[in-house]
């Protein structure tokens, strides 16, 4: 069982007397690859910038690996930062960038020398030591960034979107190579971004965060496949979030439509809110399901068809299916019981901030 690094203990930040962060408490263990994932504005950029001494909150304490660093300054934390922006020096060759920090430390220079030629192995780019910045593409400069930070050997990595400025082919291949880092390094990476399909990528835990609450903090599959509220329901993937009422334990009535599920606890002829991914959503024939409905919208994507369903109370259904069902075409809607996924609904604006289950 791998310890805890990091501990945010009750943090709160505000800005001009906006709350940003609001009793935040987060614990970050060892070696693992953890992702703030939510809107912008939502407070995981301000959270980074305090575990790495570049705000100060208001009140709460950051404790690393037991020793509350709150006060302590960017540069005396074992940790190093790599923002979007790379920040490279333009005026430095590639080995003068990554040797920055270790001449900040007095190194010898047999030892620069040879944690340049590792860094820079390890991010594949070999023999790129002479080189001026300004000849290299986007996505070369930000692995030279993460080299310049990994030479320093910090024990945590903290990064701000960091893939953000790439396009779309280089951010996937520079998603491997972060998670290929990580496993060879053994580095603890936070990491901070608002795309959902890089956070599923990369993580082995997702804290989505929303108006400086924490909504859910899990597994990419279980942040996916069991989504604690509508807004991370909503945030992670396509989803139909739809109201129903609870009959019993195990059964759940969709615009009037009984349906069977696994989910126990919500009371009797309660309201809930009801999430069923479109993935999970078999059409088949009129007759041979539970809601009946209409096609009323198809678009190709490649790997799947995704098809708008409208049923008779005007619920426009989104589903994804390999199958094809033309616009027009009469369906019915069948779901397995273990891919409903029930909710409380909230009872106030506040609730819905914080998650209700939280």
């Amino acid at each position: 069982m791998n310890r805890s690094l990091i501990d945010l203990e009750h943090i709160t930040k505000s800005f001009d007397g906006t709350m940003v962060l609001d009793d935040l408490s987060l614990t970050v263990k060892e070696n693992s690859f953890v992702t703030l994932l939510g809107p912008s504005g939502c407070g995981k950029t301000t959270t980074l910038r305090i575990i790495g001494g570049f705000e100060s909150p208001d009140t709460g304490r950051v404790i690393f690996d037991g020793q509350d660093i709150t006060q302590l300054p960017p540069n005396k934390r074992p940790l190093n930062t790599v923002f979007q922006k790379y920040a490279l020096f333009t005026h430095m060759t590639i080995a003068e960038n990554i040797a920055f920090g270790l001449k900040v430390k007095n190194k010898p220079k047999s030892y620069i020398d040879d944690k340049i030629k590792y860094a820079l192995k390890l991010v594949n780019l070999d023999g790129y030591e002479d080189r001026s910045v300004d000849s290299l593409s986007g996505g070369q400069q930000q692995r030279i960034a993460i080299a310049r930070a990994i030479v320093n050997e910090p024990r945590l990595l903290l990064l701000d979107e960091p893939l953000g400025a790439l396009d779309l082919k280089l951010r996937q291949d520079m998603q491997y190579e972060l998670i290929r880092l990580k496993n060879e390094l053994g580095i603890t990476f936070i990491y901070v971004t608002h795309d959902q399909e890089e956070a599923l990528t990369m993580s082995d835990t997702i804290v989505v965060m929303n108006q400086g609450y924490i909504q859910q903090m899990g597994s990419p599959e279980s942040i996916y496949n069991e989504p604690e509220n509508a807004f991370v329901a909503d945030f992670i993937g396509d989803s139909n979030i739809v109201p129903g009422i609870m009959l019993q334990d195990e059964l759940v009535e969709i615009f009037g439509a009984k349906f069977i599920c696994v989910d126990k606890g919500f009371g009797t002829n309660k309201p809930v809110d009801v999430v069923i991914r479109p993935e999970d959503i078999d059409l088949v024939e009129p007759g041979a399901g539970t809601l009946s409905g209409v096609v009323t919208h198809l678009i190709f994507k490649g790997v799947h068809y995704e098809m708008e369903v409208t049923t008779p109370d005007g619920f426009e259904w989104l589903v994804h299916s390999t199958d094809l069902f033309p616009v027009g075409r009469k369906v019915d809607i069948h779901v397995d019981p273990f891919d409903i996924q029930i909710m409380n609904k909230p009872a106030s604006e506040d609730e819905e901030a914080i998650g209700v289950n939280e």
